[in-house]
């Protein structure tokens, strides 16, 4: 459960200047990775990356599960957002691309919409020990 909650708070921070953010490990971005850094994903090979690199600016999560459908499973984007995610803000995020979240349930989704809006990391790490 830690981490699935330490996944959404870095996604959560996507916003946060980079000097705050420097002490959590970086998710790649799709929108910013180079095609190296993207076929050095798991799932990712050089046509699908060159796919995606065609494809950005990816807006929302979703739109980068729509872009993959179409080549890897549900288990294998599931596998790749551990390590690759389109940047998210819990305040104005859809259920859609809050459920793309890896490991995320139903309550946990009902949970991030209901303590809406968070204003910090601090209050979002406060509810996310509950969790």
């Amino acid at each position: 459960m830690v981490w699935k909650n330490w996944l959404a708070a870095a996604i959560l921070l996507a916003s946060v200047p980079a000097a705050a953010q420097s002490a959590r490990p970086a998710l790649l971005n799709p929108n910013t990775a180079t095609q190296a850094e993207l076929v050095s994903m798991p799932h990712l090979n050089p046509q699908l990356a060159q796919t995606l690199l065609a494809r950005r600016l990816f807006a929302a999560p979703k739109d980068l599960d729509a872009a993959l459908a179409a080549s890897l499973n549900e288990t294998e984007r599931q596998q790749l957002y551990t390590r690759m995610f389109v940047p998210l803000y819990l305040n104005t995020a859809t259920a859609e691309d809050i459920m793309l979240i890896p490991g995320m349930s139903r309550r946990m989704k009902a949970e991030f919409r209901e303590y809406r809006p968070y204003r910090s990391m601090g209050q979002f790490a406060t509810r996310s020990a509950i969790m």
